[in-house]
């Protein structure tokens, strides 16, 4: 299908979205991936300016910026991970099809990312960041940590405010006694 076709029809079916909200989203089929896939953007863009476009609609984590492997010129497109996948829903559904110096943009999600086979070329540090992303890892605390956090509830806080006022009115009470002694 002509890639301009395709990013008209996901404009479509976010329309539809919109007017039908009760029915299930498209996007659910790509609920467990956070990339997602950019291309159309002029090829003098670096990480950092595609990077500054994307990231107001969530935290990046990963780029992989696709260029030429002799010259080293972007190919105008990449894939882009964010922290959050509800980040790649922001993205596609507004990002898809504006226009940065006077080129399209298409913006559609990944199913399954695979990094980029020429690994014997990377740096050990680039690898592992391919291999594993750098997204932070979730902490674990150990068995003996509470499961849930305490919460401080309303009712204890009242509590709290009547056991001080209790003791604060206790004390001006006993030095006016002690004051007309």
């Amino acid at each position: 299908m002509n890639p301009l076709t395709n990013m008209r029809n996901v404009l479509k079916l976010s329309e539809l979205e919109l007017k039908n909200p009760s029915a299930k989203s498209w996007h659910d089929m790509y609920r467990d991936s956070a990339w997602i896939f950019v291309a159309g953007f002029p090829y003098t863009l670096s990480e950092g300016d595609i990077i500054c476009v994307f990231s107001q609609y969530g935290e990046i984590v990963n780029i992989n910026l696709v260029r030429d492997s002799k010259t080293g010129k972007s190919k105008g497109f990449c894939f882009l991970c964010y922290e959050d996948q509800r980040s790649t829903v922001l993205a596609v559904d507004n990002l898809n099809g504006i226009k940065i110096i006077d080129r399209t943009l298409r913006v559609d999600h990944v199913a399954d990312y695979k990094p980029p086979k020429d690994n014997d070329k990377l740096d050990e540090e680039t690898l592992r960041l391919y291999m594993e992303g750098c997204a932070p890892q979730p902490v674990t605390k150990p068995s003996s940590a509470p499961t849930e956090p305490e919460l401080i509830k309303p009712n204890n806080i009242k509590q709290e405010k009547t056991k001080r006022s209790k003791s604060s009115k206790e004390k001006k009470h006993k030095k006016r006694r002690n004051s007309s002694d």
